[in-house]
């Protein structure tokens, strides 16, 4: 009996001690949460802008090259680290021999719904988080990563060199990493990012010739912003 009372406190005891660790994590945690909203709600967050110019020449078996501007508002949470959102625009330019089939029917009935063009506009909508390695007075180094997703804008589909990319949603990844440079030194809010870009845009709802439906498009080149 004194054998199962012990067994029975010191299960007790393990219980309430998981119990008050897994409660003092919460708390951890939303005071982290606070800590990161309160000053976005009180105004006293460093809030950002930014304004790119980028110009990307496609590779691989379908390829486009791209030319875009976009924008990214959100807030610097730290020296070295900024997140928010963005939306551009981007003309992408399909180059060299493409697929001037136009027989897709049977596996590909709703293609005669849609024209076809070797130059569209896209709409990218994305998430943006940007890492800055040095100080900010002086040129410095940046890593961003640009992740969402992107649309054809209209009804028409974008010709390929081996099938179409339709007018679905768009997986779109979009790294760079660059040179910082300040405007002057009396404002390190205000500089220019120069940067090497490589751009990703794939989804399984597109039309390829070789009787599949999944389209990737990768791209590379520069980029050059602004912010404030």
């Amino acid at each position: 009996m004194k054998r199962f009372a012990t067994k029975l406190a010191l299960t007790a005891v393990l219980i309430f001690s998981a119990a008050f660790g897994v409660r003092a994590q919460y708390y951890q945690i939303a005071n982290q949460l606070s800590g990161l909203i309160s000053p976005a709600l009180s105004g006293s967050m460093n809030y950002k802008g930014y304004v790119e110019l980028s110009g990307l020449a496609g590779f691989g078996g379908n390829s486009a090259n791209f030319v875009g501007i976009s924008t990214s508002q959100g807030f610097r949470y730290s020296s070295w680290f900024f997140m928010g959102v963005g939306l551009g625009v981007d003309m992408a330019v399909v180059r060299g021999d493409v697929d001037g089939r136009n027989d897709y029917t049977g596996s590909y009935p709703s293609y005669y719904d849609h024209s076809s063009s070797k130059t569209r506009a896209m709409i990218p909508v994305f998430t943006d988080f940007r890492f800055n390695i040095g100080g900010q007075t002086g040129p410095s180094a940046y890593i961003d990563l640009k992740t969402g997703a992107t649309w054809l804008m209209g009804s028409s589909y974008l010709t390929l060199q081996h099938g179409r990319l339709s007018g679905a949603t768009q997986f779109y990844l979009k790294p760079s990493i660059g040179v910082r440079v300040p405007v002057s030194k009396t404002d390190s809010r205000q500089a220019f990012n120069i940067g090497l870009t490589y751009q990703l845009i794939t989804s399984n709802s597109n039309y390829y010739r070789w009787n599949s439906d999944a389209v990737t498009l990768n791209a590379l080149g520069l980029s050059i912003a602004y912010e404030w």
